[in-house]
This record gives C-alpha cells, sequence and structure tokens, in this order.
C-alpha cells in the first residue's frame, strides 16, 4: 500500500525541513489539506503557500480541497504545484464539470466522500476520476480516532471497481497508523493517509516500511 503523509501536522514554520522528513520516510507522496473555514470549521492554507513547498520535493502533490466551492481555484492551485487535486462529493461545486476541468488542467482529479455519504453515491463519477478518498474521522482536524465503521464502504468501492474494470485509486484518510492501515489494506485500499502517526513516529521509515509491505 502507498503512503502519503498529510502535512497538517507539521511544523509549517519549517516546512521545507518537513518535507525532507517527508522524502527520507520513503513515502510515495504529500498529502496537502486546504480548509477553508465554510465547508470545514477550520483553516490551512492556499496556492500561495503550495507554490511556496513545491520547489522543496520531487513528491506528488496530493491536494484534498476541503473547500465548499473549490471549482474557484483549480487554475490557482493547478498553477501553485497540484498534481493531484481532490474534491469533495459534498461541496457546492458541480461535480461533473470540476472533475473534467481538473482533467482538463493535466491533473488527475479525485473525488472524497465524508462519513455520512454512502459508497453508492460516488459510483456515478467512478469512470471520471483516478482516486476515491474515503474519510475514515470527520475532515477537518487531525488527530482524531479512526472509525471502523467505514471499512465496509471501502469494500463496496472496490468491489464496484473491480467490477467496472476501472484503474481507480482507493485512499484513506482519517486516524489511520500502523494497526488501522492493516485494516483498511484488507478492505481493499491503495493508499494511506498517514498524519500524526508518522510526524510523531521514533522511526517514519519503518512505519513507512510496514504500510508498503501491507
Amino acid at each position: 500500500m502507498k503512503v502519503s503523509p498529510s502535512i497538517l501536522t507539521c511544523d509549517f514554520a519549517h516546512a521545507a525541513d518537513e518535507l525532507c522528513y517527508v522524502e527520507n520516510s520513503g513515502a510515495d507522496m504529500v498529502h496537502l489539506d486546504v480548509m477553508d473555514g465554510v465547508f470545514v470549521p477550520n483553516l490551512s492554507f492556499g496556492p500561495p503557500v503550495l507554490a511556496c513547498m513545491r520547489p522543496h520535493t520531487g513528491l506528488c502533490f496530493d491536494v484534498h480541497l476541503m473547500m465548499q466551492y473549490p471549482d474557484r481555484l483549480l487554475e490557482d492551485f493547478a498553477k501553485a504545484g497540484a498534481d493531484s487535486i481532490n474534491i469533495h462529493l459534498e461541496s457546492s461545486a458541480p461535480i461533473a464539470k470540476t472533475l473534467t476541468r481538473i482533467r482538463e488542467l493535466g491533473k488527475k482529479p479525485a473525488i472524497t466522500i465524508k462519513p455520512k455519504t454512502t459508497a453508492e453515491e460516488v459510483f456515478p463519477y467512478l469512470d471520471m476520476v483516478d482516486m476515491v478518498l474515503v474519510m475514515t474521522v470527520e475532515p477537518g482536524f487531525g488527530g482524531q480516532s479512526f472509525m471502523a465503521d467505514m471499512l465496509p464502504k471501502i469494500a463496496a468501492l472496490r468491489a464496484e471497481i473491480n467490477r467496472r474494470g476501472l484503474n481507480v485509486e482507493i485512499q484513506v484518510d482519517g486516524g489511520v497508523n500502523e494497526n488501522t492501515a492493516k485494516l483498511v489494506a484488507e478492505a481493499g485500499a491503495d493508499i494511506a493517509v498517514i498524519g500524526s502517526a508518522l510526524f510523531n513516529s521514533p522511526d517514519p521509515k519503518a512505519l513507512v516500511d510496514k504500510v508498503h509491505a501491507l
């Protein structure tokens, strides 16, 4: 399984060093949580900060837009260095149009569903995305506990993706650590977003290696 460390937990005063920390862990990409204070009750950063981070790593920037209107800033995030742009199904954006625009910008479109959103609600968009992100906590804050009752949702998505022969990865975000990563891998996930568990680990490379082996 791939690992996408969430830098929401990092020390933003030393973001360049934290990106180096992520690279040295052997992670596959960087997960960047963009929060607007409207869709979720918190704020993080926008395209200018993303652009400042971009020169400090060659890893894929996996940008998760927790925004009410993600369609309004697609071009800005694309120019800032996003590789994958992920919008919420529950946002106010026109979903199909927004996913199409992400692809037109040369970026990988992805879609996220919150815990109360069913797997079936994302089925109509599976052929438009490269990835589906299943939230296993309520979005907006790091350090929350993993919601094990989301595992059947991951399994349902995997079954539908396989049934249709699609090349779509499933990513899981929220309370993922060495133990819960095993559960999501067994349910059919491909990518683990790991934040607090990685940045607080005494040996981040060992943690990443264990998740890679799942």
